[in-house]
């Protein structure tokens, strides 16, 4: 038994809440960036930054959620949560960092950014959502703006291991999304996100303690990026792409959060001082036409 018939059902009748609410979520995930940069230039290891992010992420998602009780309410399936969603953040986030030292990031974010792709084939092969010509058209368009943002990803000059690890990640996301959409069902987002942000915090504190990755001392740097983090890209992008999730289901919320490098991108500029040239506004406006191919979707459909 799937979700799928329900969250078609909340699609049709408040489209743009969802949409509205996973494009805040890209809008926040799309600040990790600068606030992992900063925490670099401040000396803070990565492993570090990760640990603190996810062990400041579950107290802040316990708050929003409503303290221990909402938590717990959860039930059985906080353990799933833990290992299986803790496991996947952890496996993702690894084999991100794993990819960008050995091929250039933008072609890590191109790959990676492949998975809404993923998620639609899936939706294909276990009939959970009805892939149409909306769809694949919104999914050409979003992944047509993403090449024109990153650039021309292919190059012979690739390290095929690097390849392999961001579409691994891409594949790992696709697969968690239809996974969340289905275990969330009638749970508090934010409850949900505790145990997942749990489960990845103590999967980076057992690597740490492995790799023997030094995670003191406790500096301003790291505290004020990765608290930056855990309130920002963590308790308010997961809250938001969670309940968005539960009324676009997996396709659309995928092709939706595309959006997320063109943010990264205008951020990078405005905070970094990194070069936004007409490539990125092209590319956003590609993505952004996706966008209103899923709502005209929506709106005849109705």
């Amino acid at each position: 038994m799937t979700t799928a018939p329900v969250m078609k059902a909340t699609a049709v009748t408040h489209p743009l809440r969802g949409t509205v609410l996973v494009l805040i979520s890209a809008a926040s995930f799309g600040t990790t960036l600068i606030f992992t940069q900063r925490a670099i230039d401040g000396g803070v290891t990565l492993s570090a930054l990760l640990l603190y992010r996810y062990i400041f992420g579950t107290i802040l998602l316990g708050l929003v959620a409503g303290g221990v009780r909402q938590v717990l309410a959860v039930g059985e399936r906080k353990w799933r949560l833990l290992l299986i969603g803790g496991l996947a953040q952890t496996a993702i986030a690894g084999l991100t960092v794993g990819a960008v030292t050995r091929i250039p990031a933008a072609s890590v974010a191109f790959l990676f950014y492949t998975y809404p792709t993923w998620v639609a084939l899936l939706a294909i092969v276990r009939r959970t959502e009805t892939v149409d010509r909306w769809n694949a058209a919104a999914l050409a368009l979003s992944l047509a703006g993403i090449v024109t943002i990153v650039g021309n990803p292919v190059a012979s000059n690739l390290d095929p291991r690097g390849v392999a690890l961001a579409l691994t990640a891409a594949v790992v996301y696709a697969v968690l999304i239809p996974w969340l959409a289905k275990i969330q069902d009638k749970l508090k987002p934010a409850a949900a996100m505790t145990w997942i942000a749990l489960g990845a915090a103590i999967c980076f504190l057992v690597a740490a303690l492995v790799l023997q990755t030094p995670l003191m001392p406790v500096t301003s740097a790291l505290l004020i990026n990765a608290g930056a983090l855990a309130l920002i890209a963590t308790t308010l992008a997961f809250t938001t792409f969670l309940a968005g999730l539960a009324i676009l289901g997996p396709v659309r919320t995928s092709i939706v959060s595309t959006v997320e490098p063109f943010w990264t991108a205008l951020l990078a500029g405005l905070v970094l001082g990194q070069a936004v040239g007409p490539r990125t506004w092209i590319g956003g406006a590609m993505i952004a036409a996706a966008m209103l191919v899923l709502q005209r979707k929506r709106a005849t459909s109705a």
